[in-house]
């Protein structure tokens, strides 16, 4: 490959080899090409029905828990062929990994940076803060920014983008200020029934989280909403639209089935 180009790709010697900068563009094209191959060998999944193919989905901690229950029985039933597996990660590492090829889609939560990306959203909520029924504030109706920013307010911790979308609902700006090292929302109200503090939970996930517990208050946010979106994100020559258009349509019916609230 160096002879037909003329130039170097790698620099050898006897212990290490590393790419030339001429050689990373190379590279980078090279797999552009490739993924560019991969999508029009899926176009002959046009000819066939809408799910039917194998599909690689990847979706974020704050989703993946609430809106799967939701939607795979219907899945299941309206679409018996498709092959779905799953991948579940941050925002970042999801939609890193959409843009490479390595997913066929990314279920996200907008707003969020996805640059070169389509996103196709199939449902919006609010945030709702949730405290312990002995809390000073558990005779609140409507939570108030100076409520949040005086509460011992619990978020996830750092790359979880529902921190950002809290933080801005809330109009507050100190991140550090108001974050933990949890993982999960689960972990989160956890504390809050061991009266720890408080936190935010997006409507999808208080029918799990929040409802069947009697000692947990929920309260709306001063703050008018949607406070974030749920979408469908996919590379812009993904051949397979019309998985996209099932997927968007069935999230949708199904969750207006069993919406939160």
């Amino acid at each position: 490959m160096e002879k037909q180009l003329g130039f170097q790709i790698f620099e050898r010697d006897n212990r290490k080899v590393l790419v030339t900068p001429l050689g990373q563009q190379v590279l980078e094209r090279a797999q552009s090409i490739a993924l560019q191959m991969e999508d029009l060998k899926k176009l002959a999944d046009l000819q066939r029905e809408p799910l039917s193919t194998p599909l690689c989905l990847g979706v974020i901690p704050t989703i993946g828990p609430y809106l799967l229950p939701r939607v795979l029985p219907a899945l299941r039933d309206q679409y018996p062929n498709l092959q779905l597996d799953f991948l579940e990660d941050q925002s970042a590492e999801i939609l890193d990994q959409l843009r490479r090829g390595a997913l066929d889609a990314a279920i996200i939560a907008l707003p969020y940076d996805c640059d070169g990306l389509l996103t196709f959203p199939f449902w919006q909520e609010d945030l709702w803060w949730i405290i312990h029924a002995e809390d000073e504030n558990a005779g609140v109706q409507i939570a108030t920014i100076d409520d949040l920013a005086r509460a011992h307010l619990m978020l996830l911790k750092d790359g979880h983008c529902l921190t950002e979308h809290a933080l801005a609902a809330c109009k507050l700006e100190n991140v550090s200020a108001h974050s933990f090292s949890a993982t999960s929302l689960s972990t989160l109200i956890q504390l809050v029934a061991g009266k720890i503090g408080s936190t935010l939970v997006p409507e999808i996930a208080l029918e799990q989280l929040v409802n069947a517990r009697a000692r947990l208050v929920r309260i709306r946010l001063e703050e008018p909403g949607p406070h974030r979106q749920l979408a469908i994100a996919i590379r812009p020559n993904y051949p397979c639209m019309a998985n996209v258009e099932a997927l968007v349509k069935l999230f949708r019916e199904e969750l207006e089935k069993s919406t939160a609230i």
